[in-house]
């Protein structure tokens, strides 16, 4: 299997280059929403580079392994409460935008309490049926990113790989 392979270096050239195509657009998020796990590390990098200190999370699960993963996407807790969302402008953050679904779960959940959401991801795939606001790259590659394609240094014994 062909795969996008992407380095820390390349990371960091990336969030500044999704960074300014936010910038660029005028949209200033007051909150970013990172997606549990992988946009954990995007959320983070880019509240830095847009100078945005409220950063929240949500925890959804949809992967279970490599391109194995739930029929649908399910949030976990502990539970992000919406009415901290109110009026505010969020940029909802995740590492990729692969079927979409995990996008556009944490979109509805943002609908009636935001003033205005946007989505930024590192890549994006063809086949999503979400089209982020902001993508800095697009493949329809598996992609390894650097802070998830070693395995665990322990492993949790009742947990599932996500």
């Amino acid at each position: 299997m062909t795969r996008e392979i992407l380095t820390y270096e390349l990371f960091g050239q990336g969030i500044r280059e999704l960074a300014q195509q936010v910038a660029d657009s005028d949209f200033e998020p007051d909150i970013l929403l990172g997606i549990a796990r992988g946009g954990l590390v995007p959320a983070g990098a880019l509240a830095y580079a847009l100078d945005c200190k409220n950063l929240f999370t949500i925890s959804v699960e949809f992967y279970t392994g490599v391109d194995a993963r739930l029929d649908v996407p399910v949030m976990l807790p502990p539970f992000l409460d919406a009415r901290d969302l109110d009026q505010a402008k969020v940029l909802v953050v995740d590492d990729v935008a692969d079927t979409g679904k995990t996008l556009e779960l944490v979109h509805q959940f943002c609908g009636g309490h935001v003033a205005e959401a946007r989505t930024a991801v590192l890549y994006e795939k063809p086949q999503s049926i979400i089209k982020a606001d902001f993508a800095w790259r697009r493949t329809d590659q598996w992609i390894n990113f650097p802070w998830s394609t070693e395995e665990p240094v322990v492993r949790r014994t009742g947990v599932r790989d996500a």
